[in-house]
């Protein structure tokens, strides 16, 4: 399921504790992992996304390499891969949003009923809204959605990454679905 558990987890503590040969090895040994995942992120945005598979990893690797963080095994870091890379794309779509209102210059509407169709960037930045809300109400169906949706992973190996049994990863998944589209269709309208 997941590659060579023991050897992976030892890999991610030593990088964690800032030694560079762990982070090549890390980096060499989950690129093309991290690619199929990344790949599936942008293929799943809304709309065609202009951020490029390789960009996202790269960017989601060094926000991970650059932060202050203590990854206590590969479970911790499968579910810190799969929020850097959330946070990746919601900044691109934040960040093209900006650009679409005209970027630092001032906006100017002069009538309203004319302006532009909300952009669909619009429809990540949404989710991710929802999502923070629901972390903050459930927490666990937040992780198992960000975990699936974000990270790309089965059900199965979202089970192994949370701890827990795939009936309560199914059920959890269920729960954060319904509220979520709950909590998007009236945003839609």
């Amino acid at each position: 399921m997941l590659d060579e558990p023991k050897q992976l987890t030892k890999l991610v503590r030593n990088w964690s504790a800032g030694d560079p040969d762990a982070r090549e090895s890390l980096m060499t040994q989950l690129y093309a992992r991290l690619r199929r995942l990344a790949r599936r992120q942008i293929a799943a945005q809304p709309g065609r996304s202009s951020l490029q598979t390789t960009a996202l990893v790269n960017e989601a690797f060094l926000k991970l390499d650059g932060a202050d963080i203590e990854v206590e095994h590969r479970r911790h870091f499968y579910a810190l891969v799969a929020r850097v890379m959330r946070q990746v794309l919601v900044d691109h779509a934040r960040a093209l949003a900006r650009e679409k209102r005209g970027g630092d210059l001032l906006n100017v509407t002069l009538d309203e009923s004319r302006a532009a169709a909300v952009p669909i960037d619009s429809e990540l930045l949404d989710l991710d809204r929802c999502l923070e809300r629901l972390e903050r109400h459930h927490q666990r169906a937040a992780r198992a959605i960000e975990l699936s949706y974000f990270g790309g992973y089965d059900q199965a190996t979202v089970a192994e990454l949370m701890q827990t049994s795939l009936r309560t990863v199914e059920r959890e998944l269920r729960f954060g679905r319904a509220w979520l589209r709950n909590q998007l269709e009236p945003l839609r309208e």
